[in-house]
């Protein structure tokens, strides 16, 4: 029988008709792994500020970002209206560590959403299916996170830098001090993205992710800086410094004390030395590696 009888016994029989949908193959360019790599990079430092998502989704990131340039305008305004100040009342290395909690807020809050959907849903395997890989889904999603932070934490130091030029203090200090303040959060960036995807990446459940951050980046703070409130009142100084290397943020404290002239918040201010120093950035070094590392590890289980 050919088609055209065939097709017509089908069309008397049932009352159905085949048609020709037109489905032709792809002739454009082939962008490959290098576009879809940027492309989500690109989609998930918008979704960590709610762009392109809901307008709830974007209260929470905004509200943050917006109190942490809230405070870095309130502290310019009273050091340019105070008589006699030569200085901003705050360090630019000190300002992220006073505002870690609301930092933690945000990578709590976002680190999930930028992993754990992807995992609940299940469609990991359909970004590796093609072109990207693994390493570029990691990749991407590790400094999409890092890039969302350091806007959160390096734009209250463009604003306490703008205030302060603006109040005419002195250009090669605050120069210097904003220098300072930019390694700091771009180290205290990296080191909170990584650990905040690896906490959120371990489970799909959004809610079990953000207990996940919130119990390593904010309770484990509070819990090392009792202990070296106890240790400084009890005499054993000597300990405080070293304790400092079981928190994400008192880490962040001790390399910035160490090798970029920051005021230490230790107990007694007693950061480490250049010595100690260097035992707080092999372990930021090894902590930001060792969140890549698991990363990859858990994106070769759940890929194909």
């Amino acid at each position: 029988m050919s088609t055209e009888t065939g097709a017509a016994a089908g069309t008397d029989a049932g009352g159905t008709r085949i048609h020709n949908i037109g489905y032709r193959s792809y002739d454009g360019p082939r962008l490959g792994r290098a576009y879809a790599r940027r492309s989500l990079f690109s989609q998930s430092l918008r979704g960590s500020f709610g762009l392109g998502r809901s307008a709830r989704s974007k209260v929470l990131p905004m509200l943050l970002f917006g109190v942490m340039c809230l405070v870095a305008a309130i502290i310019v305004a009273v050091a340019v209206t105070v008589p006699n100040t030569t200085d901003l009342p705050m360090k630019y290395t000190s300002f992220a560590i006073f505002l870690q909690a609301v930092i933690g807020l945000f990578i709590a809050a976002q680190a999930p959403q930028s992993v754990s959907r992807d995992l609940r849903f299940k469609s990991v395997p359909l970004y590796f299916s093609r072109p990207i890989e693994r390493v570029d889904y990691v990749m991407a999603k590790f400094a999409a996170m890092a890039s969302a932070l350091f806007v959160l934490t390096g734009m209250p130091l463009v604003i306490l830098y703008v205030g302060a030029l603006l109040g005419k203090f002195d250009f090669g200090h605050q120069t210097k001090g904003f220098g300072q303040g930019l390694v700091s959060v771009a180290l205290l960036s990296v080191l909170f993205a990584g650990l905040g995807l690896v906490m959120a990446a371990l489970t799909p459940r959004r809610g079990f992710g953000v207990a996940a951050v919130v119990a390593v980046l904010t309770i484990s703070y509070g819990a090392v800086s009792t202990v070296q409130a106890i240790a400084w009142e009890t005499g054993s100084s000597d300990a405080v410094p070293w304790l400092g290397l079981f928190s994400p943020i008192t880490l962040i404290d001790g390399v910035q004390t160490a090798f970029l002239g920051a005021s230490s918040a230790f107990p007694g201010g007693q950061g480490p030395g250049a010595g100690a120093g260097v035992v707080y950035l092999i372990v930021v070094l090894a902590l930001v590696a060792g969140s890549y590392a698991v990363l990859m590890r858990r994106y070769r289980r759940v890929g194909l």
